[in-house]
């Protein structure tokens, strides 16, 4: 068991998200099938009594204006604090976008719950575990955050600067001491 599952977690039901993204694939690719749903007996042996699945998204593919209903309801469900564990084979079967990224592992930051694939169990509310929950995110979402994060930067250091306030630059120098500053 992973020390970040906590009582409060498995007090909370968890929910196995199952999705392939064709017809195609749900016919033809049993096997990736039968490992999601699987993930429950992963679930089982964490600790947890109250698994749902959640495969209303079977063949609905994450890309474009698709209507993934599934998907909706698990993040509903989470939002409202009633479930302790997201699972999925691999987290990146969640979201195939940023913004249902974001949206999911920010929800899942604020109310505390745990996402889980086949090899680790993530915990949004440790800096560490949001690191790798990064580095597991749609491309487009790592591009489009890192990016963000540097204007905000950018923005905030040129807005002190703009209203007279002494301190970094962008060119390196720390206009209160007149000395490179040390980055």
């Amino acid at each position: 068991m992973s020390d970040k599952i906590k009582p409060q977690h498995l007090a909370r039901k968890a929910i196995v998200y199952v999705r392939q993204s064709s017809a195609h694939q749900v016919h033809h690719n049993l096997e990736s099938q039968r490992l999601q749903y699987a993930m429950q007996d992963r679930l089982q042996q964490l600790g947890w009594r109250e698994i749902d699945v959640v495969d209303d998204d079977l063949g609905r593919s994450a890309a474009g204006l698709v209507t993934r209903a599934g998907f909706a309801r698990m993040v509903a469900e989470v939002c409202v604090g009633q479930v302790g564990a997201v699972a999925a084979r691999e987290v990146s079967r969640f979201a195939r976008n940023s913004r249902e990224w974001q949206q999911l592992v920010e929800v899942c930051r604020v109310v505390d719950t745990v996402l889980i694939d086949f090899d680790t169990v993530y915990s949004p509310r440790h800096s560490n575990d949001r690191l790798l929950l990064g580095l597991n995110r749609p491309d487009s979402y790592s591009t489009s955050y890192s990016t963000s994060q540097g204007s905000a930067r950018l923005l905030d250091s040129a807005s002190s600067n703009s209203r007279g306030l002494r301190g970094p630059h962008l060119d390196g120098h720390d206009r209160r001491h007149s000395t490179p500053a040390v980055t």
